[in-house]
């Protein structure tokens, strides 16, 4: 009997915990804490969805109908845990158990064709046919190595959790992504006087048009993706503005959404326009307290709250087994299948932009296919990763436009039906020989 592990029970876990166990593969999961929901629970306390209540969900389990349309933190977190227990998850997973190593088992072949060996915190060693990996890429804070000058109060975006963490009144908020923006609404409402650092423009689309939310819009689905992405610009043009609409914002340099980075936030803009919030160029040097901008400018903080991003880690593999580009693990089928492993398949190390949850569960079915193909062999390998590499392009996008990772999806599945037919045509003429 083959047996299969899931590292971590965050959204992503749970979720290939649920479609594993739905398609009656056997199956352990690990947590290194004492919970399910992974960040939910340690993100910042203003944090709510940027995606929809009713887009947002595991398939054939919506959010509760009295949740707002963009639900809180804390809702999120109470979700993912009901999704848990009504699955019968809390039976299955081992938690305070985190994963010390994933070793591919010794054999001749390819790295991984004969599955993985995984080590516990506990000592316990336990060969698993494949390996899905959900640990998240929420969690190892990338904070530039300027940051060493600064001599006042400093936090990251992934340790802060509300203005309780801010020291002094001058508050410099470094990274104007959703979460960026997100630590600087929070001090301004909380009325410290807030600087943001945007050094290159971008697009900031609301979260709701007519009162509808963006993800909600019915007949928005009747355009092309191209199509959809001018009526998105023109309806915040007529919303909310343009880059030159808010001083010191500067214009973005691409022309479309998917070209660049979106903001799903409209009160950094509110903020702006009433004087809580100001916006500096990138940072030249910092001198103790005081943060000199490239523009000439210099002005004194008594916090610095970065919003600078993760590292994608992976503390249990090899890193000379990880092929990267840019500091992100390379890799195939819609950035399930890492470059050059069998056996092993990424859950959520793509994040195709829109609502994340239901993508988890695309992913975890996707890899499921690739785990029958291998089952489906008379080795118990199937080749499936050495296939994908002759026939798609390594990717290293977390951040993906959804319509590009769905041409991706839709590619694969057309590759892996090339490659099922294949197989089966090579069985019947094998077995036409022996006959």
């Amino acid at each position: 009997m083959t047996r299969y592990c899931v590292i971590g029970a965050g959204a992503a876990g749970i979720s290939t915990l649920e479609q594993l166990r739905t398609a009656g593969y056997e199956v352990d999961c690990y947590e290194k804490t004492d919970r399910v929901g992974g960040h939910w629970h340690t993100d910042y306390d203003a944090l709510h969805l940027i995606t929809s209540r009713d887009t947002t969900s595991f398939e054939g389990f919506p959010m509760p109908a009295d949740y707002p349309h963009f639900p809180r933190r804390d809702q999120i977190r109470e979700y993912l845990e009901s999704y848990a227990r009504a699955k019968g998850h809390y039976d299955i997973i081992r938690f305070n158990t985190p994963v010390e190593s994933v070793v591919p088992v010794a054999t001749d072949g390819p790295v991984g064709s004969a599955g993985w060996t995984v080590t516990l915190g506990t000592g316990e060693r336990i060969d698993y046919d494949g390996v899905f990996i959900a640990n998240g890429h929420l969690w190892d804070q990338k904070v530039p190595s300027i940051a060493d000058d600064f001599t006042g109060t400093q936090v990251h975006s992934g340790s802060y959790r509300n203005t309780g963490d801010i020291e002094g009144t001058r508050v410099l908020v470094v990274g104007a992504g959703n979460s960026g923006c997100d630590l600087a609404v929070d001090a301004a409402q909380h009325r410290f006087d807030v600087d943001i650092v945007i050094r290159e423009g971008v697009y900031f689309q609301p979260k709701s048009y007519f009162g509808v939310p963006r993800q909600e819009i019915g007949w928005m689905a009747q355009f092309t993706a191209d199509e959809q992405d001018l009526v998105a610009r023109l309806l915040a043009k007529v919303s909310i503005g343009e880059w030159n609409n808010y001083p010191g914002m500067p214009e973005p340099k691409h022309h479309t959404l998917a070209e660049g980075r979106t903001v799903v936030n409209n009160l950094l803009l509110y903020w702006l326009q009433h004087g809580r919030v100001s916006i500096r160029p990138g940072i030249a040097r910092i001198e103790g307290q005081t943060v000199h901008f490239t523009d000439g400018s210099a002005r004194d903080y008594d916090t610095i709250l970065w919003a600078t991003g993760f590292h994608p880690s992976l503390p249990f593999l090899d890193e000379d087994l990880i092929e990267r580009s840019k500091g992100v693990p390379l890799r195939y089928a819609a950035g399930v299948v890492p470059q050059g492993l069998e056996k092993l398949y990424y859950i959520g190390l793509s994040a195709p932009r829109g609502p994340q949850i239901p993508v988890y569960g695309v992913q975890s079915k996707l890899a499921i296919r690739l785990v029958a193909l291998h089952e489906q062999s008379s080795t118990g390998f199937a080749g499936v990763q050495a296939y994908l590499a002759t026939l798609q392009e390594a990717d290293d996008r977390i951040d993906i436009v959804r319509a590009v990772w769905n041409e991706q999806l839709a590619d694969t599945e057309r590759v892996l039906d090339a490659f099922a037919a294949s197989r089966d045509v090579s069985g019947l003429a094998t077995v036409g020989a022996e006959a």
